[in-house]
């Protein structure tokens, strides 16, 4: 529809000129500058339970495992490369804090000492590149992180990401697309997918979080911004049989699974359609997993239920002083 304005009365010309700005597509991708810091807070709990169903331990089984972080990340913008409509960038984030309770539990594993793996651990950096496509690549210093330190900052690029994975001619509201993305996670069953649908539902008022004196975080006093509300549901398919399974790295140990998986998530995220930053993100998944793992032969099979339930939040602070380590 072409916008016309004239010959529109005084009383429906405000109208007229919000209906024409709701159909122009934005490009959300963030306006960033060498140099810039940027500071969010992660919230991320998680909980896998494993069931099994045979004495026979198999090598690279799933363990139990349970979550529960929060802490503050800055990142640092090192480099900015203009390539069309979506630039490419290079970061170095760091943890300024991060209280958590990470243990992933195998047979006989006692708890790790945590003040001790945490001593290592802080004060590295991770630097990285968000390409044009929306992929993290070139990543340094992740391995030398904890478990919880590692999955808050892949929960983190997730989100800041998302807004490169958007179709490169932009957005409008009401608008609907679809993409898929395979699992990240290395899993016994070789061929499973995101099937994602995402919606750009609306926009609302948004506020950066600020964080108090007393360590408490609420939302800024500052003026609110609009940020443009998007939706993703998504669900997890399989491609490969259930009676063959086996993903290449199960193979060269000589293994063979079978089985199924399934999985769901709903992901919202509130992005300044001013700042293109993410200002704040939620995510809910579940997924659960039933596999048998056996020799090449099919001896010694060990079946596995899994079942796991995490929930993410990504939190934009306000630049304000910040505690110190």
């Amino acid at each position: 529809m072409k916008c016309k304005l004239q010959r529109i009365g005084p009383l429906l010309l405000l109208a007229a000129a919000t209906l024409c700005a709701g159909e122009k597509r934005i490009n959300l991708i963030p306006k960033l500058q060498p140099g810039q810091t940027i500071t969010y807070l992660i919230r991320f709990q998680s909980d896998k339970t494993v069931k099994t169903e045979s004495r026979v331990v198999a090598p690279m089984a799933p363990n139990d495992a349970q979550i529960d972080a929060h802490g503050l990340l800055r990142v640092e913008i090192l480099d900015v490369q203009e390539t069309g409509s979506k630039s490419v960038i290079h970061a170095r984030g760091r943890f300024l804090t991060l209280d958590s309770g990470a243990w992933a539990k195998g047979p006989g594993d006692k708890k790790p000492d945590e003040e001790n793996q945490r001593a290592e651990s802080d004060g590295k950096s991770i630097e990285f590149t968000i390409s044009s496509d929306g992929s993290v690549n070139s990543v340094k210093g992740l391995d030398v992180l904890l478990p919880d330190q590692r999955q808050a900052w892949q929960q983190w690029v997730a989100r800041f990401a998302l807004a490169w994975t958007l179709p490169a001619n932009g957005v409008k509201s009401g608008e609907e697309w679809k993409s898929e993305q395979a699992e990240q996670a290395g899993t016994p069953i070789a061929g499973l997918n995101w099937a994602r649908a995402s919606a750009y539902v609306r926009d609302e008022p948004c506020h950066a979080s600020q964080l108090s004196p007393a360590g408490e975080f609420t939302s800024s006093n500052g003026p609110p911004e609009t940020c443009a509300v998007l939706l993703t549901t998504a669900t997890l398919k399989q491609k490969s049989s259930p009676k063959n399974a086996t993903p290449e790295d199960f193979k060269l140990h000589d293994l063979r699974t079978m089985g199924t998986a399934k999985g769901t998530s709903e992901v919202i995220t509130y992005i300044s359609r001013k700042s293109g930053l993410v200002v704040r993100a939620t995510e809910e998944t579940s997924q659960f997993m039933n596999v048998v793992v056996a020799k090449a032969d099919g001896s010694n099979g060990v079946r596995y239920n899994v079942e796991a339930k995490s929930h993410a939040e990504v939190l934009l602070v306000a630049e304000t002083p910040l505690p110190r380590l």
